[in-house]
């Protein structure tokens, strides 16, 4: 389609410091602190009773399950131990060992065992947190950090298997997919580097349950930071944890979306947020097994506001058991560190509840050996599926099966575009502007997509035309928008001017004499034609765009997927109702409506098709081949490809692929 419209526009965004805050930016904030406030209302809201709880648990759990990548849940296959040494203490021996939790998935750990054992001990699961140990380029393991955590159980008669991380282990996966790696097609697929952590939790446990010297039913778990997460994990998930105390692991949506505590967290820490669930929804799927909340009063990324938030929220699920003896919340002193302070009171945790006695801690957990004692590999496997294991770990849709529309529409309305409002809201149409010039009208039109989110369609069409034979909707991304902009301002200079005025963006760019040929032949064409030219720009895009510096672009887009959303997802909705808005306009009521949709925005153009009524045809460019070239969407590789989503749209209208000899 020739870029129409008002491709006159007056000014260029060159002058704008990355630095700048733009409108944008204040309009996502203001909506995530909405979008944040209705998730956390909605948190164990429902519960008034025990009954209620027990009626819900078992679907919260499996939500869980999906939401960490885990529904189907893996097959269970050989784990494969294997000792490759051990190192001695005067109380107790480290094994070093390694399983698979899958074929070619390894977890290195170390089991730590007390001497002289007469029978089956209390056991901890020990995860670790982000602690590199590291020596020319060799990684000994995070559990080599973490070691005087498994040296203190077992000189005080706990067995203790500590294990390696996905990122952090001898063979060195990925946690930071959509925080640095631009991976943001995790989201797409359901995967998170958080259902690695926990599936190896699993079959952590799987492994001590051979071990006749682990007494299964006293099975505890704790670890700090992000291996305060996992303990989360595997706590809410496996219910042969009996006794839980994470440290520095857990804090709200508050905290991590609006205070932007998101920002100092990996992938690891976060499930997918399908069903937009707080995070104390999580922790409750404890009770009311005997959970120690431990955490510091200055920790910067798990501030202590939210942690009390959720513990709050959480000691009302263990009071309707009449556990409220077995929640305990410890606050100590100092920033985001493994102190002794916090240490002292999870060791008593677990001797009360694992032990069934109270002592006094009289030994520090100190580290006793170097880390190559207690490295489990020689030589990396050459099987090893560490290192690419979110190319595989979730499954995904599969273009051989049938497309089963019914299902698949109720799967992309709960499991995708869930975020979408539940109730539309009023469009609040107005118009902003209206000019003419050498026979062309051109106007804005401003419209509410949903509260908080205003955006503006700009028409062009001859003077007159009242009645259109056709009507052309653009969806423009910020990278064609540019180009738009870097037209110069032939025309309507003065009334684009003030539109970036008003968007707080400044500067001037001079008319070259391309520029002017080229609105001038565009201006011919809209006087030719009885067809109007519209433009939507969706959120995040033109006058609405966030400030232009790639950290901040990042965390907005991890944000979304913490709100049960993703921006490109959001997308889709203000192209609906950016049709709607238009249809609302006297003179584009009836006529036919194409959509065109180029690179950035011809996915979300494709999927609006589904869901949008009254599209004659819609016209895509560049439209992406694989999920991982398209935007991301909650989950969406698990329910359709790409190809399937034409598929999918053209049951609903005519799909023109304008580069369709590339495909």
């Amino acid at each position: 389609m020739i870029r129409y419209l008002f491709l006159c526009v007056a000014l260029t965004l060159s002058a704008v410091a990355a630095e700048l805050k733009t409108p944008g930016d204040k309009m996502f904030a203001d909506y995530f602190r909405r979008e944040t406030a209705k998730v956390s209302a909605r948190s164990l809201a429902d519960i008034k009773t025990l009954e209620d709880w027990n009626a819900r648990k078992g679907g919260y759990r499996q939500q869980l399950f999906e939401m960490l990548g885990l529904d189907p849940l893996p097959p269970k296959t050989k784990l494969n131990p294997t000792v490759t040494g051990v190192t001695q203490h005067e109380a107790f021996e480290v094994r070093k060992l390694h399983f698979q939790s899958m074929p070619g998935l390894y977890v290195t750990a170390n089991l730590y065992v007390p001497k002289n054992l007469t029978k089956p001990a209390p056991t901890i699961l020990y995860v670790c947190g982000h602690a590199l140990v590291k020596t020319n380029q060799v990684s000994f393991g995070n559990k080599a950090g973490y070691q005087h955590h498994g040296a203190w159980f077992a000189r005080h008669g706990y067995v203790c298997l500590t294990i390696d991380t996905l990122q952090l282990g001898e063979i060195e996966g990925i946690h930071h997919g959509t925080h640095n790696k631009n991976m943001w097609w995790w989201n797409s697929r359901g995967y998170s580097s958080a259902g690695v952590e926990a599936w190896n939790c699993i079959r952590a446990l799987d492994f001590l349950e051979t071990q006749d010297f682990v007494d299964k039913t006293r099975i505890g778990v704790t670890g700090r930071s992000g291996g305060g997460a996992y303990s989360w994990w595997i706590a809410a998930l496996d219910e042969r944890i009996q006794v839980a105390a994470p440290v520095a692991g857990i804090t709200d949506l508050q905290n991590h979306v609006v205070d932007g505590v998101v920002e100092g967290h990996c992938d690891c820490m976060f499930h997918v947020n399908t069903y937009g669930w707080d995070f104390a929804q999580v922790a409750a799927l404890v009770a009311p097994r005997p959970l120690l909340i431990l955490n510091t009063d200055d920790d910067r990324i798990f501030p202590l506001d939210g942690v009390v938030r959720v513990f709050n929220q959480v000691r009302r699920i263990y009071e309707l058991h009449g556990a409220k003896d077995k929640l305990g919340l410890v606050i100590t002193p100092g920033g985001h560190l493994d102190t002794q302070e916090l240490r002292v009171p999870a060791f008593r945790w677990f001797d009360k509840h694992l032990l069934g006695q109270v002592r006094p801690i009289e030994v520090d957990a100190t580290k006793l050996f170097t880390p190559p004692q207690l490295k489990v590999f020689a030589d990396l496997p050459k099987d090893e599926r560490n290192t690419v294991i979110q190319e595989t770990f979730t499954r995904r849709a599969d273009e051989s099966y049938p497309l089963h529309t019914d299902r698949v529409l109720a799967d992309l309305r709960l499991k995708t575009f869930g975020g979408w409002p539940q109730a539309p809201g009023p469009l609040g149409m107005r118009t902003a502007f209206e000019t003419r010039q050498e026979g062309v009208v051109f106007s804005g039109h401003d419209f509410t997509s949903q509260d908080g989110v205003q955006l503006r369609l700009y028409l062009a069409a001859r003077e007159g035309l009242a009645k259109p034979e056709r009507i052309h909707l653009e969806i423009l991304g910020e990278e064609e928008w540019q180009k738009y902009l870097q037209l110069g301002r032939p025309a309507f200079a003065a009334v684009w001017a003030k539109e970036l005025e008003q968007a707080g963006i400044a500067g001037d760019a001079p008319v070259t004499p391309q520029a002017k040929a080229a609105m001038q032949k565009q201006m011919e064409h809209v006087r030719n034609h009885a067809e109007v030219y519209a433009v939507l720009l969706p959120r995040g895009v033109g006058l609405t765009a966030l400030t232009r510096n790639e950290r901040h672009l990042t965390h907005t887009r991890r944000r979304f997927m913490l709100l049960g959303q993703t921006l490109a997802g959001m997308q889709v909705w203000d192209v609906q109702r950016g049709i709607e808005a238009l249809r609302t306009l006297p003179q584009c009521k009836s006529a036919p409506l194409d959509l065109w949709g180029y690179n950035g925005m011809a996915s979300q153009t494709a999927l609006a098709a589904v869901f949008a009524q009254g599209v004659a045809q819609i016209h895509l460019k560049g439209y992406p081949a694989t999920d991982k070239e398209q935007p991301d969407y909650l989950n969406i590789s698990r329910i359709l490809t790409p190809a399937q989503v034409l598929q999918l749209t053209r049951q609903r209208t005519k799909v023109n692929l304008l580069d369709a000899a590339k495909k």
